[in-house]
């Protein structure tokens, strides 16, 4: 019911930037509610980076406000994630997340994630 393309990841430098993006397309009798970021090392569990209503109300997870910000454009069902001031931390799989819904119901997705690598 909703697929997403994610792009925008890879290797820097500390100090550096990276700007993730998530394209969601879903069938049009569905609504797409909130989307977001989280992230996942190995042996860790997934954590909340990011996330933005339809209405654009933000929530960031503790280690990234003030460095990172996400941003979407509704016309595009398409989500942003600016990182910023990246340290070797912040390696990770990042997943881009659609909360979407029918009439009665909503539903959580995560996409299969984009590698980011910081390197120290």
């Amino acid at each position: 019911q909703v697929q997403v393309v994610e792009s925008g990841g890879g290797m820097v430098q500390a100090g550096g930037s990276l700007r993730l993006s998530c394209a969601a397309t879903i069938e049009s009798m569905f609504n797409i509610d909130d989307m977001g970021w989280y992230r996942q090392t190995p042996g860790n569990e997934r954590e909340l980076v990011a996330r933005i209503t339809e209405g654009g109300m933000t929530l960031y997870g503790d280690a990234f406000e003030g460095r990172f910000t996400i941003s979407r454009d509704n016309a595009k069902d398409t989500v942003y994630l600016q990182m910023n001031s990246l340290n070797p931390d912040d390696t990770a799989v990042y997943h881009c997340y659609v909360q979407w819904s029918t009439i009665n119901t909503e539903y959580d997705y995560w996409g299969q994630g984009i590698q980011v690598t910081v390197s120290s």
